[in-house]
């Protein structure tokens, strides 16, 4: 079980109780941790990733296209829909990726017009062993935590995650 003390966000409470007692700013600590999360988070996948010269968006596309099919190929368009990037972005990193060798741009035997986004070889290859390390990586970082207060995370992030999924939803 994770020990109780002061964290950072809870430094933060008490500032703000104590610079404006009139508002109620109890939204903000979890807010605030799950954002230190993030970030926190973010760094250690990137250290890990970085171990296979790739950063957290290269990992994520040759993942996608790892997952994707038994031929390891998507269209652009279905790539940077899962991936939910811009299509000018996708084109950069595909530039990137294709220069380094991880992917293939080849022709669409469905539709003449149009060309398809494959691992190559050695992106498969690397992929392969990058997905292993970030498990195990992933699994070290959630070690800390036993299971129940693994499973009360999990249903208290896809309860947090099916909020903001209709909240975005009702936006677009």
């Amino acid at each position: 079980m994770v020990e109780k003390s002061m964290d950072a966000v809870d430094q933060i409470m008490e500032q703000w109780r104590n610079a404006r007692p009139d508002v109620d700013c109890s939204p903000m600590e979890n807010i605030g941790r799950l954002r230190r999360c993030s970030d926190l988070l973010q760094r250690e996948l990137e250290a890990t990733f970085s171990t296979f010269g790739m950063t957290a968006w290269e990992f994520d596309m040759l993942a996608t296209l790892r997952r994707s099919s038994a031929t390891y190929c998507m269209t652009p368009t279905d790539l940077f829909s899962r991936l939910m990037v811009t299509s000018g972005t996708m084109t950069h990193r595909l530039q990137k990726l294709e220069a380094s060798g991880w992917i293939l741009r080849v022709q669409n035997s469905e539709d003449a017009r149009s060309m398809l986004v494959q691992l190559s070889a050695s992106g498969k290859e690397l992929i392969d062993r990058a997905v292993v390390a970030h498990v195990e990586n992933e699994r070290r970082i959630m070690s800390g935590l036993n299971a129940g207060e693994l499973k009360r995370l999990n249903e208290g992030l896809r309860a947090m995650l099916a909020v903001l999924e209709k909240s975005e939803d009702t936006q677009r």
